[in-house]
């Protein structure tokens, strides 16, 4: 049944709800696989219908979307669907969309990424952040985009929203960028402990109401993006990361219910935050996404089955031959189980990435899950 039976008036029926009963755990005919940055630059029709546009001024019109979609059969969450048998859709967005809500100047810089003119440098510049309470309807967009993809899905596959979690998105707005050590942001972690709670608390304070919104608008399940959850070690993600992980979850379950929408699936994916994957399967989530570097065979050992578990073929992978992508994508399935899973890559598309290998990873789960679920 489509969201524990629940469907939104004005949206079509789900055709495929495969991804939504094994995210709740349900038993399922085979695995279903989606790909994070399934939306990308990997494929050409995006690059030709990004080509004349800012990366940013693309997120926030939804009129831009619209046009887009008049010029192309599908918006970006629907392209990679006209390629591959893929089981869900995740919104085209980014995750730097919440600080920009809260006033923050972010640019995406060609062959650098994103950008921060002005980081947080200072505890006095906290002062500089808008009330976290305007975030949902400077996001208006976001919810907009949602809900004309979802109609456009027609039923066919199920619709992720997402967002970054609170630490992730104080790295970015502390070191101004992408960065390798992420130094400038664990200083803060350091010696400015009460100002860096006070800010991944603003964070939080914002994500939720996002995320509820996303749901109201559409949304059929959401991701939270702790991608930067390896530059902490256990002490630090205990400490900064873990405790809002888990707020965000529980306020937003609990939104959802007093706005009278029904629950929906949610999946943690903490990138290189192995240390903690006993945690995070008590964090409130349904699924928990894992990197590559994540053995299935000892993830399921550690958590058993009270989580979803979704994941985790090397992203680099897809660069090996057809025949080979086949061989590892069954190894994984035989190594995860075929329930209870959700196949995926570790981490997101690389833009060089051939279309055709990312395909036969498609294929090569929904031929061998298939085979795997009749023995």
């Amino acid at each position: 049944m489509e969201e524990n039976g629940f469907r939104p008036k004005g949206f079509p029926e789900l055709k495929n709800d495969t991804f939504l009963r094994a995210a709740w755990g349900e038993e399922t005919d085979y695995t279903p696989v989606w790909c994070m940055r399934q939306a990308g630059r990997y494929l050409p029709e995006f690059r030709e219908t990004r080509a004349a546009q800012d990366f940013f001024s693309t997120c926030r019109s939804p009129e831009a979307c619209c046009e887009l979609t008049l010029q192309q059969p599908v918006p970006y969450s629907l392209q990679p669907l006209r390629r591959f048998p893929l089981d869900a859709a995740i919104i085209f967005s980014d995750i730097l969309v919440v600080p920009q809500a809260l006033g923050m100047e972010v640019t995406m810089v060609p062959g650098k990424g994103p950008s921060f003119p002005e980081p947080l440098r200072e505890e006095r510049d906290l002062e500089r952040l808008r009330d976290p309470a305007v975030v949902a309807s400077e996001l208006d967009y976001v919810f907009q985009a949602i809900t004309l993809t979802r109609q456009r899905l027609a039923g066919r596959v199920p619709l992720i929203g997402f967002a970054g979690a609170p630490w992730t998105l104080m790295t970015y707005m502390v070191e101004g960028g992408g960065s390798s050590t992420m130094a400038q942001a664990k200083r803060w972690l350091y010696q400015r402990p009460q100002a860096s709670h006070q800010l991944l608390h603003i964070l939080t304070d914002a994500l939720v109401p996002y995320l509820v919104g996303q749901v109201a608008a559409g949304a059929q399940a959401l991701q939270l993006f702790e991608s930067h959850a390896g530059h902490l070690g256990p002490q630090l993600f205990t400490k900064f990361a873990l405790p809002y992980i888990c707020d965000v979850a529980k306020r937003v379950k609990a939104g959802l219910q007093k706005a009278g929408l029904a629950p929906v699936p949610m999946i943690i994916f903490a990138k290189d935050g192995h240390f903690a994957l006993e945690e995070l399967a008590q964090a409130g989530y349904e699924v928990v996404g894992l990197d590559w570097t994540v053995a299935p065979k000892k993830a399921r050992e550690r958590v058993g089955k009270m989580v979803t578990l979704q994941g985790n073929l090397d992203p680099c992978a897809l660069y090996a031959s057809k025949e080979e992508i086949g061989r590892l994508v069954q190894q994984m399935l035989d190594d995860f189980g075929p329930q209870r899973y959700i196949a995926n890559l570790g981490h997101g598309l690389y833009p060089d990435m051939d279309p055709e290998h990312v395909g036969a990873f498609v294929d090569a789960v929904h031929k061998h899950s298939r085979l795997l679920h009749q023995n």
